[in-house]
């Protein structure tokens, strides 16, 4: 797993952090950086020993989003074929929790990405902004399909629309974000997180994070693939351990 100096990666106690160090430019995001957290995520994916994935970043923001002149490098290139378009794709897919700790200012992306994180702290002075549309662009990342199903489409039209900035209560009130916190708290309760997704039966959270992302179908269905997830899981050791631990008390 290759790593440069803008993305910081480490493995602790099951948590991959992936801590985006680029505090001078306000972690504002190129395609080097893209690429390494792509292969960090790639890495553990496949990785038995990271059960939950924790994005940050060093300074006063999270990220600014695309660093404009390093985007511009890539001229006519599609943007499935480029690193934040791989990013966002192996995203949307990664069968592992996901936990974003935010700071300061989630531009562009930075807000987009939430969409594709489970659980998200942010520090009540957090801002974000989907300024596209004013970049005479459109939605990425999904979030054209994500942000209505989260806010309605009125609240989605207002923000994708004018790109105008918001703040933390405003996205803890949308469900952007699942904790407020002071600033100097942020990655701790994050971290905090991170460690009680570990302590959870791995199956049981996996399965549960693939129910909850997949396509949307109709109701019967969905609950003949929760019984069959069920009766799995009810098999399986960590079940048969939480339950005969019940019964000894």
């Amino acid at each position: 797993m290759t790593e440069n100096q803008e993305v910081l990666i480490t493995i602790e106690q099951g948590i991959m952090s992936i801590t985006l160090n680029r505090p001078e430019k306000k972690n504002a995001l190129t395609n080097e950086m893209y690429q390494s957290i792509v292969t960090a995520l790639k890495h553990g994916a496949s990785d038995d020993q990271v059960r939950v994935v924790l994005f940050s970043g060093k300074g006063d923001s999270f990220t600014a989003g695309n660093d404009i002149a390093d985007f511009l490098k890539a001229g006519g290139t599609k943007i499935h074929d480029l690193a934040v378009g791989k990013l966002i794709l192996t995203m949307e897919s990664y069968k592992k929790p996901i936990v974003a700790a935010v700071q300061g200012n989630a531009i562009g992306i930075g807000t987009t990405l939430l969409l594709h994180c489970d659980l998200v702290v942010a520090a009540k002075e957090s801002r974000f902004a989907l300024p596209f549309v004013k970049l005479g662009l459109c939605p990425e990342a999904g979030s054209s399909m994500l942000l209505p199903k989260l806010v309605g489409y009125q609240q989605a039209a207002e923000l994708l629309f004018l790109g105008e900035p918001f703040d933390a209560e405003k996205a803890e009130k949308m469900g952007l974000i699942n904790r407020l916190v002071d600033t100097k708290e942020v990655k701790l309760q994050a971290l905090a997180l991170c460690q009680k997704l570990t302590a959870l039966p791995e199956d049981a959270l996996l399965a549960t994070k693939a129910l909850l992302k997949a396509p949307e179908e109709n109701l019967r269905d969905r609950i003949f693939k929760e019984f069959k997830d069920f009766d799995r899981l009810l098999k399986s050791k960590d079940a048969k351990r939480i339950f005969q631990a019940f019964l000894a008390k």
